[in-house]
C-alpha cells in the first residue's frame, strides 16, 4: 500500500476543522461528519454514534477540559487519511493535563467523515 499525499482540498478542509474545533465551533465541524459518523469517546472509552450524540459528547467534554489540537502532519490512503496532530489538554484552571502527539485516523465517506479513530504515534 503506497502512502499519497493527501489532495489540497481535503487537506483544507481538515485543517478549517481543526480550527473550527479549537474555536468550539461545533456545528462547523458537525458539518464535515457524516450523519451516522462513529466518533470515539475517550473518556468512557466507547465510541458516539451521529451528530446528535458526537454534539452531546464535546458539549459535556469542554465542561470539563479544554482540549486544544493542532495538525502537524496528513498523510493519506485512498478514502483513508492521518492526521499527526499535538493535543494539549487542560483543566478548567489552566493546568495542563497532558501534552503529546496522537494520530487521528478518518475514515471518509464521499467528502465526509464517516469514521474517526484515535491512535498512538510512531
Amino acid at each position: 500500500m503506497c502512502r499519497v499525499t493527501v489532495t489540497p482540498e481535503r487537506e483544507a478542509m481538515l485543517r478549517r476543522t481543526y480550527d473550527a474545533f479549537n474555536r468550539r465551533a461545533v456545528d462547523e465541524v458537525l458539518a464535515t461528519l457524516d450523519p451516522a459518523v462513529d466518533w470515539p469517546d475517550m473518556i468512557h472509552n466507547r465510541r458516539v454514534h451521529g451528530h446528535d450524540e458526537v454534539r452531546a459528547y464535546w458539549e459535556a467534554q469542554f465542561r470539563d477540559i479544554d482540549p486544544r489540537v493542532e495538525p502537524t502532519a496528513i498523510v493519506g490512503d485512498d478514502d483513508r487519511v492521518t492526521v499527526t496532530v499535538h493535543q494539549v489538554v487542560r483543566d478548567g484552571q489552566g493546568t495542563v493535563l497532558s501534552d503529546g502527539y496522537v494520530n487521528h485516523v478518518y475514515v471518509f465517506r464521499g467528502d465526509l467523515v464517516a469514521r474517526m479513530d484515535v491512535e498512538p504515534t510512531g
